[in-house]
């Protein structure tokens, strides 16, 4: 333990000079804003193994697109692109069948999990060559993060923080109370629809952090820990992006220390913290 304390001076030092490192940074830390906000709007509206059956269900999306771009050449096809494309595509039709076929939200999650992890591994196996693109998605990338994704990281953080500055109240309204939301005339179908769809685009930004396996963890715990200090989403909000920087950072850190994958360390990280906080808690 001392070591690892003696050691912060000297990774702090580091960060100046090796842009790896520094890149990781930047990417963690727009993860824990996306994150943060939109975490707590899935942990309140209890719709977390949500973001489980997106996550994985962009394997098909990402399998597609680099098997369209290996096969016919088609070089500026990336497969975040597939990934943003099904991540999307697998919320809408999460919410349509919860909302209008009157399906358990579970039973739809398993479907859309089993169906695009199925497409992906299909597309995988008939991609020539060495497909180090998906396993980067898969476990994360962080870092080997680069300029382009960082800008595309916060672009997204702009967003998600422009939407839920202008919808907030009304995802209060249907997080805490959908029947007095319909009471108060609020298009609650379309909000849960745009719920669902920054969910999404959250867990398309984490992918890229922490990778698809992993992603949950980081969606969910910071915000769970910060409902256990507050009542109040704003504050639960603010509380839950401090908290997913920290563990981003210090998963960082312990991961560059130890030599271990990054995205498996914030995972655990955050996993650790969570545990603490329920021992804290129950005291």
């Amino acid at each position: 333990m001392d070591s690892f304390f003696s050691f912060l001076p000297t990774f702090f030092l580091l960060l100046a000079s090796n842009p790896f490192l520094k890149m990781a940074l930047l990417a963690s830390l727009s993860a824990s804003i996306a994150s943060g906000v939109v975490g707590s709007y899935v942990v309140v509206k209890r719709i977390v193994f949500i973001s489980g059956s997106i996550a994985h269900s962009v394997l098909g999306g990402m399998g597609f697109v680099l098997y369209l771009k290996r096969t016919y050449q088609i070089t500026w096809l990336e497969p975040i692109y597939g990934a943003f494309f099904s991540a999307i595509l697998a919320a809408f039709l999460i919410g349509w069948s919860h909302l209008y076929y009157k399906q358990r939200e579970d039973t739809v999650i398993a479907a859309f999990w089993a169906f695009g992890m199925s497409i992906g591994v299909i597309f995988i196996s008939l991609t020539p060559g060495y497909n180090v693109e998906l396993t980067n998605f898969l476990f994360g990338s962080l870092l080997f993060a680069s300029q382009t994704d960082i800008y595309i990281l916060f672009a997204f953080d702009i967003l998600i923080l422009g939407i839920t500055f202008i919808f907030h109240r009304r995802f209060l309204a249907i997080c805490f109370d959908e029947q007095q939301a319909v009471i108060q005339k609020q298009k609650v179908k379309a909000l849960y629809f745009l719920l669902l769809c920054l969910a999404a685009i959250t867990v398309v930004v984490l992918v890229q952090v922490v990778g698809a396996i992993l992603v949950i963890a980081l969606l969910s715990l910071p915000a769970a820990i910060a409902n256990t200090f507050t009542c109040r989403l704003s504050k639960m909000i603010g509380i839950a992006i401090f908290l997913s920087a920290v563990i981003c950072i210090l998963g960082i850190i312990v991961s560059y220390f130890l030599n271990w994958p990054p995205g498996a360390t914030i995972s655990m990280t955050a996993t650790i913290f969570y545990l603490l906080n329920l021992v804290r808690h129950k005291e």
